[in-house]
């Protein structure tokens, strides 16, 4: 994990790899950022100029280098782009700051020390940079470097992301700043926690395997744990969960996290689809579909890293985290299309498709979510493509059976800078899920089946409790180029939404 620090160095006296500056879009042309003035100064007032010349505009996310005057002991400038300046009295946007202290972070892969000096005028704008440059400071390389030379005899190790982070202009005796950036340090090292979780191979990655992971992160964060594995779900009759996995000789789990506060009020409870990958079972995926479905495991991981989160930061609030985890593999011993499946609830469906297979191991851990009767339930999932056709693959689904806490999470999101929508569960469509052999079928109607499946999940929540899914079908898993802090990959979309939850949930502070 990168290092992060508040510096008390100023810009012209920092000793590092890199400086990092604002530049924004003025009027007419360029113009530095806040934070940046000893560095302007270096540049006799003409840094603007200078990034003028070389093609710099100051649109979101530009990269410029240069190299450093003699007035500052760094060897390197690096300018990134803000957009355009804001309008009178109004500050950068917390998301503006956050990519482009990620662009400048990606941009620095290889260095081993950058100084900020983005603007940084209150603590929220010091949570906003520290997130961003260390969310983009992310890599994933454990599987590569095994070779120590390759064929011209250099060494084909990857670049390892910037190791140190030095905010210039945060206070770090203000307790404010100091909170700020040791809640971004928690944060962002858990993102990067479910990113590691989603990137890693699901030969390695498996239910059993992840479990050890939970297992044993909780044991270091003082949360209890408790593995069912598969004998224990069969004699719970954990029909959907067991449905699903007993085709794979990696045999399911279903994990429980629970982390208490003493003075805690309310109680949470996330649910994550641990789909360690999904084959598509008998009703096997089409060719180009596979590749990618190691990552359909992303809601379990990022409910697994906000329960860490919730912990380390020690919110005055109960937070259970729940796993169900299944590896969905087409084998003799598989769920067909047309078996029923009698879930932990007792509720019998009928399998039209074994690849609407996380509602299936959903349904059995909301089932049991609810038997604790906790304030509130979220199920994180990727659940569906039809919310990818929906929303695209930079924005999650939101539907819920209370539109107050429905309109909530969003706000929630958008303030941590993940991109959402809230969706409806129109009633009619529960109808297209009517089974004529079992009390429900898995598939519905096709259009509109983010919105069946939200329905399907709905029949699973406990009575009178209040519950919200998420479906981040299209943000958990980038296969674009990087942009901002998104890397290539695993993205942990949703984490920043579930921690900031439990943060409201714990000060009382939740609309």
């Amino acid at each position: 994990m990168t290092a992060l620090t508040l510096s008390t160095a100023g810009a012209a006296t920092l000793r590092a790899d890199a400086l990092v500056v604002g530049v924004a879009k003025g009027p007419k042309g360029p113009m530095v950022a806040a934070g940046a003035e000893a560095v302007d100064k270096a540049y006799d007032g003409k840094l603007a100029g200078v990034l003028e010349a070389l093609g710099a505009s100051g649109a979101e996310g530009e990269i410029t280098k240069l190299p450093a005057p003699a007035g500052l002991k760094v060897p390197v400038v690096l300018a990134v782009g803000l957009g355009s300046v804001p309008e009178k009295d109004e500050s950068f946007d917390e998301e503006v700051l956050r990519r482009a202290a990620g662009a400048a972070a990606r941009a620095l892969h290889g260095s081993k020390k950058a100084g900020f000096a983005l603007p940084l005028e209150d603590a929220s704008a010091v949570t906003a940079v520290a997130e961003g440059a260390l969310l983009g400071a992310y890599a994933f390389t454990a599987y590569q470097g095994g070779e120590k030379k390759n064929g011209n005899g250099k060494d084909s190790a990857p670049k390892q992301p910037l190791a140190e982070v030095a905010l210039l202009g945060a206070k770090p005796r203000d307790k404010e700043h100091k909170a700020a950036a040791e809640r971004a340090a928690v944060v962002a090292t858990e993102v990067n926690v479910a990113r590691d979780l989603v990137n890693t191979p699901p030969n390695d990655l498996t239910p059993e395997a992840f479990a050890a992971v939970a297992s044993a992160a909780a044991k270091e964060n003082g949360i209890k744990v408790q593995v069912l594995d598969e004998k224990a779900l069969v004699k719970g009759g954990y029909g959907g969960i067991m449905g699903v996995g007993k085709g794979s000789e990696n045999l399911p789990r279903l994990v429980k996290l629970t982390y208490t506060h003493p003075k805690a009020e309310k109680t949470l409870a996330f649910v994550g689809k641990g789909i360690t990958y999904d084959s598509g079972g008998i009703s096997l995926k089409p060719a180009g579909h596979n590749e990618t479905m190691k990552c359909d495991m992303a809601g379990a991981a990022a409910v697994f890293a906000s329960v860490v989160a919730a912990a380390k930061l020690g919110l005055r609030v109960n937070v259970t985290g729940w796993l169900a985890l299944a590896e969905n593999m087409p084998s003799g011993s598989a769920t067909k299309p047309g078996d029923v499946l009698r879930m932990y609830s007792g509720k019998t469906v009928e399998v039209l498709n074994t690849d609407a297979e996380g509602r299936l191991v959903l349904g059995d851990a909301l089932t049991k979510a609810s038997e604790d009767a906790p304030d509130a339930i979220v199920d994180v999932a990727t659940l569906t493509g039809a919310m990818v056709l929906a929303l695209g693959d930079r924005t999650f689904g939101i539907m819920a059976n209370d539109d107050a806490f429905r309109t909530s999470i969003h706000e929630i999101a958008e303030e941590v800078g993940e991109s959402s929508w809230p969706m409806p569960l129109p009633a009619e469509l529960r109808k297209t899920m009517d089974s004529p052999t079992a009390d429900i079928a898995n598939m519905g109607v096709r259009m509109g089946g983010g919105l069946v499946a939200g329905l399907f999940l709905q029949e699973f929540v406990g009575e009178g409790i209040t519950w919200a899914h998420l479906d981040i079908a299209g943000p958990a898993f980038h296969e674009g180029a990087p942009h901002g802090y998104t890397p290539k990959g695993g993205t942990g979309s949703a984490v920043r939404t579930l921690v900031r939850l439990a943060e409201r949930t714990a000060t009382g502070d939740l609309g």
